[in-house]
C-alpha cells in the first residue's frame, strides 16, 4: 500500500519540472494514470485527498452497455473507505484528483485479468461524487503512527522543539478501556522535554493550533514490549499494546533560541504588530519585570515609567539586549537568560533585591515602541557620510576602551553606509573613499588585537586596492590612528 502524508504531496526530485495543466472543464475528458476522467460537476476549494485518507463518496458503477454493477448502485447510502484499500483497482487513483463536492465519470479499461466486478474484457465506468474526506498522516512513514485529522486547526504554524504546548488527550486500549486522560484544562509542557510516550512530541509538531486528531499508535512507538506498570494515579498498560489516542492541540507559545546556544530563550506570550522587529541600533521603549528563577523581583519598569535604550550599545545586560532586538511592537515575551548573558559570577545590587552570583534571570518584557536606525538607502549622500563618521568615532572610543570586537563592528557598520554604487559626486566620493579606507585599516587594527590575522590581511588588502595612486590615504590613516 502506498502511504503519503500531506507533506509528501508537493515533494519533487532535484531537477524535476512539475507541469501544471489548465483546469479541467465540465464535460471534458482527460487521461489519468491508467484510467480516463470526465468532469461532470466542479468541486469546491483546491485541496484533494491523498492515499490513506478516509473518503466518503456516492458511487454508481456500470458496464459500457449501462448494466449496473451490483451493490455499487445504492446511491442513497454513501461509501466510506481508505484510499489505497478500495475495492475497485485503479479507481482510488482517480479519486485523489477530486475536490470536495466534485462529480466525475471514470472509465477503467479492461485489464485482461478480470475481478469481482467484471470479466477480463469488460470496461467499467464509475460515476463518483466526493462528499468529504478525513486526512490521515503516516507520521513515521512506516504505518507505526497514523494520525486521522478530525478537525482542522487554524493557520499553518506548527510547534517547534523548544515551544511550550497545551494539549488535551484521552488514551485507550483496543478494547476501549481508558488508561490515561488529561485534566479538563489540558496539560502544558515543552515539546523537547517529551511527554507520556516517546513519539508524542513528534506527533504534536505535525499539528496546528486547535487541531483535533485520532491516533493509532503501534507498540514500538508507545510502551513497547514492557508496557507500563500501574502506580500512583497510573493505569497499567499491557506489553505490546496498540494505543488509540484522541488529542487536541489547544495552543502553543513559540520559544526562540535567541543566541543559538539555548542560553537566551524568548517565549512569546503575545504576538506583536506587523513584520518588523527592533533590530540592532534601534531606540526601544520597554516595560518589564525582572526576576530570579524563584520569582524574586529585583527590578521593575512599569508602562508609566518605561526603560529606553539603544540596542547593541551595551546599555543593558547582553541577553536582554539581544532578545529585545528580535521583538515587534506590542509583543510580550518571557526571556530566560543564563548568567553568561546576564550578570555573570558577581553579586549585583538592584532596585528591589540582590542578584546572587551565577544567577539565571527571567524578564517579562513588553515592547511598547521602537524607532529603527535609518538604512543607507533612506539617507542622502551627506547624511550617509555623517552617519559613517559618527560610527567610526564610536568605534574609536570602543577601541580605546579595549572593546575591540564591538569597535570592529562599528567600523563595519560605517563602511556599510559608504556603498560604492556610483551615487556620490566627485567631492563626496573622495571623502567617502578616505573614510572607507580609514575604517578598513582601523578594523584591521582590531583584528590584530583579536589575533584574527587573516581578517587583518583581508582588510589591509581592501584598503591598499582602494588607495592605489591616492596620496591622501596615507595622511588620512595616519590622522585617524593617531586619534585612536
Amino acid at each position: 500500500m502506498v502511504v503519503l502524508s500531506s507533506e509528501d504531496e508537493f515533494d519533487e526530485e532535484p531537477g524535476e519540472v512539475i507541469e501544471s495543466a489548465p483546469p479541467q472543464k465540465v464535460g471534458e475528458e482527460r487521461q489519468l494514470r491508467g484510467l480516463k476522467k470526465k468532469l461532470l460537476r466542479h468541486g469546491h476549494g483546491w485541496e484533494t485527498p491523498n492515499f490513506n485518507d478516509v473518503v466518503t463518496v456516492h458511487r454508481v458503477g456500470t458496464l459500457l452497455d449501462g448494466t449496473a454493477l451490483g451493490s455499487s448502485n445504492r446511491t442513497d447510502q454513501p461509501l466510506t473507505f481508505a484510499l489505497g484499500n478500495g475495492d475497485v483497482p485503479g479507481l482510488d487513483c482517480g479519486i485523489t484528483s477530486m475536490k470536495k463536492g466534485e462529480v466525475a465519470l471514470f472509465t477503467l479499461p479492461a485489464d485482461g485479468e478480470g475481478d469481482v466486478w467484471r470479466d477480463s474484457n469488460s470496461v467499467l465506468q464509475f460515476e463518483v461524487e466526493l462528499l468529504s474526506w478525513i486526512r490521515v498522516v503516516d507520521v513515521c512513514k512506516d504505518g507505526g503512527v497514523l494520525k486521522k485529522i478530525m478537525e482542522k486547526g487554524s493557520g499553518n504554524d506548527r510547534p517547534a522543539d523548544l515551544d511550550e504546548v497545551l494539549v488535551k488527550y484521552r488514551v485507550a486500549l483496543v478494547d476501549g478501556s481508558v488508561v490515561e486522560e488529561t485534566p479538563e484544562g489540558g496539560v502544558e509542557f515543552h515539546v523537547k522535554d517529551g511527554h507520556l510516550f516517546p513519539i508524542l512530541p513528534k506527533v504534536i509538531m505535525t499539528m496546528t493550533r486547535g487541531e483535533k486528531a485520532e491516533l493509532i499508535v503501534q507498540p514500538q512507538y508507545a510502551f513497547g514490549e514492557t508496557g507500563r506498570e500501574a502506580g500512583s494515579r497510573l493505569c497499567s498498560i499491557p506489553p505490546n499494546s496498540v494505543l488509540h489516542v484522541n488529542i487536541e492541540l489547544v495552543s502553543f507559545k513559540s520559544v526562540i533560541n535567541v543566541t543559538g546556544d539555548s542560553k537566551v530563550l524568548k517565549k512569546i506570550l503575545k504576538e506583536g504588530e506587523g513584520a518588523f522587529t527592533a533590530n540592532e541600533g534601534a531606540k526601544v521603549t520597554v516595560s518589564f519585570t525582572a526576576m530570579l528563577e524563584d520569582g524574586t523581583v529585583f527590578e521593575k519598569r512599569r508602562t508609566e515609567q518605561p526603560l529606553e535604550f539603544i540596542t547593541d550599545e551595551e546599555q543593558v545586560i547582553a541577553g536582554l539586549d539581544r532578545a529585545v532586538a528580535t521583538m515587534k511592537k506590542g509583543e510580550r515575551a518571557i526571556i530566560s537568560i543564563h548568567p553568561e548573558y546576564a550578570f555573570g559570577n558577581v553579586e549585583v545590587r538592584q532596585d528591589l533585591a540582590i542578584v546572587p552570583p551565577g544567577s539565571n534571570v527571567v524578564y517579562d518584557v513588553e515592547m511598547m515602541n521602537f524607532i529603527k536606525e535609518k538604512a543607507p538607502w533612506e539617507l542622502n549622500n551627506k547624511e550617509k557620510i555623517e552617519v559613517a563618521e559618527r560610527k567610526k568615532e564610536e568605534g574609536n572610543v570602543l577601541f580605546k576602551g579595549d572593546n575591540y570586537l564591538r569597535a570592529e563592528k562599528k567600523y563595519e557598520q560605517a563602511v556599510d553606509f559608504l556603498s560604492d554604487d556610483g551615487s556620490f559626486g566627485f567631492g563626496e566620493q573622495k571623502q567617502a573613499d578616505a573614510l572607507r579606507v580609514s575604517c578598513w585599516l582601523n578594523g584591521a587594527a582590531c583584528s590584530l588585537k583579536l589575533n584574527d590575522f587573516r581578517g587583518a590581511i583581508k582588510l589591509c588588502s581592501q584598503a591598499t586596492e582602494r588607495s592605489q595612486g591616492k596620496e591622501w590615504v596615507v595622511s588620512s590613516h595616519h590622522s585617524s590612528t593617531s586619534k585612536m
